[in-house]
């Protein structure tokens, strides 16, 4: 091993991609065991650290060239020893200059107090925020001010996450990229227009509303009017999700349907207040559409949401087929199995779909409307590969005999 060059031992290295390979590597030899070291970017820690901070400190030692790193605390008990507090983070803070993606998950005593020291970690791109509930928008403002870098910003299950000065910030940096927000309940669909000029710059939207606050949080006046004269394109959005939202008619997330030019996925579910007119915009605007999946409330919780509930129709699926030639993959269910909806998608909505498109996969979830006729028809589709079926009733054996070929999951 002496004898070989340091990129041909760089090379070898490189192709080890699990921890524990690399680890019993690095013991095979002094100069396996340095140039490991200084080639390791990434590691995934949590309960295994005992006693937490010097023994980050001491890997933070170890490998001085860490980029990624990923501290997960799932399925933590006291028992375990004490989590990585503060003091932690303050640590990879000043003693990893390289540090550019951060993901803390069920970290629960970390707060603001050090997300502040990370603010000094100017090549910080990507912060991923899972169920960290002491760390509030203070403490996410503070850092935003001094990761100027950051592209990718995703928090999942901040409870206390209230204020969203933040994502204003955000906004007139233009830097942001990728955006997920899971079920931080004080986080709002109308929160979304303060992210202003971001919107520009955004590839990916996740926005998820826990469903048991999913009405709790109600327009105010400022942000209908936002809304209403949002005139930032998303020419660079990818890919859209929205979750549990209330998409109502000129304001909120209606209006950046229609702004999407190059979006390749959609993904609405359980968006009550959807209209035709919102797909047929979105669909004449992203001709580049690829993946769409429409799950749809149950006409039962319907009026209890809306005086009048809209439903989307065929017109809706007739509008993707005519300006969506490379969809490649559709999902379409219906909410509620005991009282399922009856929206007005119909049989030939559907198939209208599949015949004008390029459709490799197709699932269907609760769609009653489709059976034996509607697999028949399939037959014909000369990309389809993949059908998923999920509780469609009106299917028998007899229509599934018709595909000896095709992969079904049923």
């Amino acid at each position: 091993m002496d004898s070989l060059p340091d990129q041909l031992v760089w090379e070898i290295l490189s192709r080890i991609k699990k921890t524990n390979d690399r680890n019993s590597v690095s013991l095979a030899c002094k100069r396996l065991h340095e140039l490991e070291n200084e080639q390791r970017e990434s590691i995934r820690i949590g309960c295994g650290l005992d006693p937490a901070n010097e023994a980050l400190s001491s890997l933070c030692n170890r490998f001085p060239n860490l980029a990624e790193v990923e501290i997960t605390y799932a399925g933590w008990m006291s028992k375990l020893g004490k989590q990585l507090d503060d003091q932690g983070l303050i640590i990879l803070s000043s003693c990893c200059p390289s540090l550019s993606n951060l993901t803390l998950s069920y970290c629960t005593f970390i707060t603001d107090v050090s997300l502040r020291y990370l603010a000094s970690c100017s090549k910080l791109s990507t912060l991923k925020l899972n169920f960290t509930p002491r760390i509030t928008g203070c403490g996410i403002l503070s850092l935003v001010v001094g990761c100027r870098n950051l592209t990718v910003l995703h928090l999942i299950r901040c409870l206390n996450i209230t204020s969203v000065e933040w994502l204003e910030y955000l906004g007139r940096l233009e830097t942001l990229e990728d955006l997920k927000i899971k079920n931080c309940r004080a986080i709002g669909e109308g929160d979304l227009i303060k992210l202003g000029p971001g919107w520009r710059k955004l590839k990916r939207l996740q926005f998820e509303v826990d469903a048991n606050y999913r009405y709790m949080k109600v327009y105010d006046r400022l942000a209908v009017d936002r809304w209403q004269k949002q005139v930032y394109p998303c020419e660079n959005m990818l890919e859209l999700s929205l979750v549990n939202c209330i998409i109502s008619p000129g304001r909120g997330l209606a209006c950046v349907l229609g702004k999407c030019k190059n979006l390749e996925k959609i993904h609405l579910d359980m968006c009550v207040g959807v209209r035709d007119c919102d797909i047929i915009v979105l669909a004449q605007r992203a001709r580049n559409l690829r993946f769409i999946s429409l799950r749809v409330p149950s006409d039962f919780s319907l009026p209890l949401l809306m005086n009048n509930p809209l439903r989307l129709t065929d017109e809706s699926l007739k509008a993707v087929a005519l300006n969506c030639s490379m969809l490649e993959s559709v999902r379409i269910s219906f909410s509620d199995g005991e009282f399922p909806s009856f929206s007005s998608f119909t049989l030939n909505g559907m198939l209208t779909l599949i015949r004008m498109c390029p459709v490799r996969e197709l699932a269907l979830d609760h769609v009653y409307s489709f059976n034996d006729v509607g697999m028949e028809a399939l037959c014909s589709a000369q990309y389809l590969e993949t059908l998923e079926l999920v509780r469609c009733q009106e299917v028998s054996d007899e229509g599934l005999h018709q595909f000896p070929r095709l992969c079904i999951h049923v």
